[in-house]
């Protein structure tokens, strides 16, 4: 596990005064601001936020050394991330993306199905990419109780009981 979560990215300049474009990836949108100041992927960087207004697809925010449109525009595509200690701990069944991935994936008879690449969401419910050296492309799990009955972050491993024929 990581020190440090990805809570949000900037999608671009909003207005030319050096307000950001902000994606929240947090459960509660609003609550990126109460982590602040945030750091780039490395955590070298530090940026102080404060959000200024509910937009389409997010929020106008101030970022600290941001102050032109210009130098915001620059940073389209940068990663926001808070350290673990700053983020409410969790329930037990439920998981920070970063966590899941990398986790290896068994069936429930103990084979192995692959690696867990990413977890995406489309809307309905989170789904598993998972990889391996077996499969021939790409498989989307559903990360539901019913085909993940078992996550052990301890041991890096997730049992899964996928529906017939999805491996």
């Amino acid at each position: 596990m990581t020190d440090l979560i990805c809570v949000g990215s900037i999608a671009g300049s909003y207005g030319v005064r050096g307000e950001v474009r902000l994606k929240s990836y947090c459960a509660v949108p609003e609550d990126i601001e109460t982590y602040s100041p945030l750091t780039d992927e490395n955590g070298a960087e530090r940026y102080p936020l404060v959000l200024t207004r509910a937009i389409k697809n997010g929020f106008a925010a101030r970022l600290g050394g941001v102050e032109t449109k210009e130098q915001a525009d620059a940073i389209k595509g940068l990663r926001l991330f808070a350290h673990r200690d700053q983020l409410p701990s969790l329930p037990d069944d439920e998981f920070y993306h970063t966590d899941l991935i990398g986790l290896e994936v068994y069936d429930t008879g103990g084979a192995l199905l692959g690696r867990v690449k990413s977890v995406q969401n489309h809307g309905a419910a989170d789904l598993l990419e998972v990889h391996g050296p077996g499969l021939k492309a790409t498989v989307l799990l559903p990360f539901t109780l019913a085909n993940v009955p078992t996550v052990d972050l301890e041991r890096g491993r997730v049992v899964a009981d996928p529906p017939d024929g999805l491996f």
